[in-house]
């Protein structure tokens, strides 16, 4: 019997595994991220030098280190892709628990570098934030307890996966760090949402989160000050997001040209959170809908492929990394226009950051392994047959 292929590709039994890789794997998503990886090393030539200056390095210190910890994420993102689903929901559960263990250690060996939130493991060379490991390997422990439940005497998945997300938000407000408890959160619903989750659970949620901001606007003078500030209808003109609009204002359609702006001299994360604003002040509008198309090509493709898939673990998974993927670029993006309130968080593959780099090639490594070509039926067809 000859059976329906997920796309046009079917696998031949005794192929070595590079060429099947290369014939199976989505080759439309790598050339977009390597796109965006590139579009960030250019962009960190123009972002990084200012800061190289105030802190006592050469100039381009700061791009050589992205170009390095780039480099590890794409072999990593590569080497991940080669993996069946199978192999990365076992790697991706135990890597959840070495990514849980080590964020729940992070009050007694973690540290601050001065800024107020203690996110990082201080290596002495480098760095490394717990956070962004933990996103893509819980979208993969919570995928695999929310399918394993939809299974005959299945466990109790959803509820268990619920009573992890929350124990794992609430390490992460007493960090704190906001914004990666609303990615978790998030990357949980949509994978909830996904598995048919009932509207009023979804609504439920909802009114959690609304609550949550509510206690965080009242209890903490640092979030307090920023959403006022972003409702405020004048902005501040000596903030990062004023700097950023005028950045932005400044670049017009076609931008200043290279080397020509000025907002990385003033902001100080010129080249991490407010990176789309030295690109659309240096190469105007025309850079930013082309980064803009690059992650809506990323996510969507993942989308329609994942639409076929009719492994529940591997749907569910594949959806929880696109979504998270597409929202941190939205959030990032967002907060540069001030169309979101102000939130340090990295424009995947393109801001500075070697913690982010490489958890995020893991991450898009798993989307790849996810939505490979394989022999199967299309999930409309099995649903069909089912019912015949």
């Amino acid at each position: 019997m000859t059976e329906m292929a997920h796309g046009t590709v079917l696998v031949q039994s005794g192929e070595a595994i590079l060429p099947r890789w290369w014939r199976t794997v989505d080759r439309v998503t790598l050339a977009c991220i390597l796109t965006l990886f590139l579009i960030g090393l250019l962009l960190g030539f123009a972002a990084s030098p200012p800061l190289a200056e105030r802190n006592g390095h050469d100039p381009f210190y700061y791009v050589s280190r992205q170009a390095f910890f780039g480099g590890m994420a794409f072999v990593a993102m590569i080497l991940t892709s080669m993996l069946t689903p199978t192999m990365v929901r076992r790697i991706g559960v135990m890597g959840f628990f070495a990514a849980f263990a080590a964020l729940a250690l992070l009050p007694v060996f973690g540290t601050d570098f001065g800024q107020g939130a203690t996110r990082w493991y201080s290596l002495g060379f480098a760095s490394v934030q717990p956070s962004e490991f933990l996103k893509p390997v819980f979208v993969i422990f919570t995928a695999w307890m929310i399918a394993a439940s939809q299974q005959i005497a299945g466990p109790p998945g959803k509820t268990l996966s619920l009573f992890v997300m929350l124990i794992i938000v609430g390490f992460l407000v007493m960090q704190p760090d906001y914004g990666q408890g609303a990615l978790i959160l998030f990357a949980w619903a949509v994978i909830y949402f996904v598995a048919g989750a009932p509207i009023w659970v979804l609504g439920l949620v909802a009114l959690i989160v609304c609550a949550g901001g509510v206690f965080a606007y009242s209890t903490s003078e640092h979030v307090a000050r920023r959403i006022d500030g972003f409702l405020s209808p004048e902005v501040d003109p000596n903030t990062q997001l004023a700097y950023a609009a005028n950045a932005i204002r400044e670049g017009g359609i076609f931008g200043t040209g290279l080397g020509e702006g000025s907002v990385k001299w003033t902001l100080p994360d010129a080249h991490t959170d407010f990176i789309i604003a030295v690109a659309a002040e240096e190469y105007g509008l025309v850079l930013v809908l082309l980064i803009i198309a690059l992650f809506a090509t990323v996510a969507m493709r993942a989308f329609f492929r994942l639409m076929k898939e009719r492994d529940p673990f591997t749907r569910l998974a594949g959806a929880g990394i696109a979504s998270l993927f597409a929202l941190q670029s939205i959030i990032n993006m967002g907060v540069a226009v001030r169309l979101l309130p102000a939130k340090g968080m990295t424009l995947p593959f393109v801001s500075y950051g070697g913690s982010s780099l490489i958890a995020t090639g893991i991450a898009v490594g798993m989307l790849l392994s996810f939505t490979r070509s394989r022999p199967q039926g299309e999930i409309g067809d099995i649903l069909l047959n089912r019912h015949r």
